[in-house]
């Protein structure tokens, strides 16, 4: 052989073996012999982490869906098409004349070169989510309350960099892009979004995890923004984590914002308990530990609550791979998540049962949730819509129940991916299907309007009207404690 060919056919050989390597790796990856089911509930499974330098792959790539198909929906339910044809449909709201608006939206143009932005190109092609963003909101019309939109109208296009959480309060229509939050004036019956709009605060932009999510507080005082993080477990430093994997707040009437919590990877689903009253959401949690961890879950968000994304994860495991030093005494703060929704499920919309939802009484107290589906886990887990029931407390029980299923084909294809959930105004179920451009709805046929779950009312703690030292109680105590044994 040629001595000057030599090299270079080596270095051919050690590439092809190396490309070799990482194909078979993607092909059979990592599987899990577990049923996705058993990393949810209040205790779900947690295996002992198994570090991926290179991450499982379980890509679903979608067919769509035929005139004549459609999800299964669960006994008692019935699914149809509340409208087609969108151009990657993520997130919903509806307004309060019962106006739809979707919004037609994708990630930001993704930094980063070499062989990881080829390789998150290639991934993000073949999941149907590799297009640019359409930057834009659509409205749909049912006016004659069939479940079927009529009329479809651009909503709003300028001014809109890959769009998701959307608010109405007030006369004001809130939109997050993924680097602003914006204001604007509308009056719900108008059919365009009009006006130049009010920067209420600049976000975090773009990164791994692009969608913001917007909703109004119950009294119209207080905006929440859900940000996720730019990373993984925060590989690129912490300083480009400032102000992501959290949930602000921010003031309506001053301006003023204030991060609400933190530690949550990658905050999406936002509603408020019907029964407590309390912030809820749903966050995707970390990969690349296998593909049983980490669950990813549904939660409360107390004012000042805490999680431990990077370097925690369910209160108390250490992620070690975190290289950024932990805060002093996390763990002694860090909060439990509610309940798992499974690993790699992709969870991201979030609706509670409300007063007026004709869904039926199987579906009276709860929580439903999207679970879009990851790419990072086989066999694949997700791509369904799942209902959570809750107790007369508000607070979450037994494992999640199937509500709308067979996106999945069966093969390793989808037909499509949920993403988003919303009320329609006669009490429908409305579910975003991103890759497919459609908006299913599903109702209980025959159901009366559902009564809102009550309110759990308890009665205040007593005020407390000095400050006493705690290690004096105690000893005053164990003192009486002490006597009354003597006494015996």
């Amino acid at each position: 052989m040629n001595p000057r060919l030599r090299k270079p056919l080596i270095t051919l050989g050690v590439i092809f073996v190396v490309l070799l390597g990482l194909f078979l790796w993607i092909q059979h990856g990592n599987p899990s012999n577990r049923p996705s089911d058993a990393t949810t509930g209040k205790d779900p499974l947690l295996v002992e982490a198994e570090a991926e330098r290179i991450p499982s792959v379980g890509l679903a790539e979608t067919v769509g869906w035929k005139a004549n198909e459609a999800p299964q929906p669960a006994p008692g339910l019935a699914v149809a098409r509340f409208a087609e044809g969108l151009d990657h449909p993520r997130t919903l709201f509806t307004l309060p004349n019962g106006d739809v608006l979707v919004a037609e939206t994708n990630s930001p143009p993704r930094e980063g070169g070499g062989i990881t932005g080829w390789f998150m190109k290639l991934f993000m092609g073949k999941v149907g989510a590799g297009d640019p963003s359409p930057n834009k909101i659509v409205l749909l019309r049912d006016a004659d309350g069939d479940g079927k939109a009529e009329t479809r109208s651009v909503f709003r296009e300028k001014d809109l960099a890959s769009p998701s959480g959307m608010a109405w309060a007030a006369g004001k229509f809130y939109v997050a892009n993924h680097n602003a939050v914006l204001s604007f004036d509308f009056t719900p019956g108008a059919t365009a979004l009009t006006g130049a709009p009010k920067k209420l605060m600049d976000l975090p932009a773009g990164g791994n995890h692009w969608m913001r999510n917007l909703l109004v507080s119950e009294d119209g005082k207080k905006l929440y923004v859900a940000v996720g993080s730019a990373s993984n477990i925060g590989e690129n430093g912490m300083a480009v984590e400032t102000g992501r994997a959290a949930i602000w707040e921010i003031d309506l009437a001053s301006g003023s914002r204030r991060q609400y919590a933190a530690g949550l990877r990658n905050p999406n689903g936002l509603a408020w308990n019907p029964s407590t009253g309390e912030l809820w959401t749903t966050v995707n949690e970390r990969d690349q530990l296998g593909p049983d961890l980490v669950p990813d879950y549904l939660t409360n968000v107390p004012v000042g609550a805490q999680y431990g994304w990077p370097w925690v994860y369910w209160k108390d495991v250490i992620d070690w791979r975190v290289k950024d030093p932990m805060p002093d005494y996390l763990t002694e703060y860090t909060r439990k998540p509610e309940f798992a929704l499974g690993a790699h499920t992709a969870s991201l919309g979030l609706l509670f049962s409300t007063g007026g939802n004709v869904m039926g009484p199987a579906y009276g107290n709860g929580a439903f949730i999207a679970r879009h589906g990851s790419w990072n886990r086989k066999p694949l887990a997700g791509y369904d819509v799942v209902f959570v029931k809750f107790d007369a407390n508000g607070n979450p029980l037994g494992k999640p129940l199937p509500v709308l299923t067979d996106f999945l084909t069966g093969d390793g294809k989808t037909h499509g991916r949920p993403v988003w959930l919303a009320w329609d105004k006669p009490g429908g179920l409305l579910v975003s299907d991103d890759t497919a451009g459609v908006i299913w709805r599903v109702v209980a046929p025959g159901a009366t309007p559902s009564v809102a779950p009550k309110a759990v009312v308890t009665a205040p703690m007593p005020v407390q009207k000095g400050l006493s030292d705690p290690q004096a109680q105690f000893e005053a105590k164990l003192g009486e404690a002490e006597n009354t044994m003597e006494q015996k």
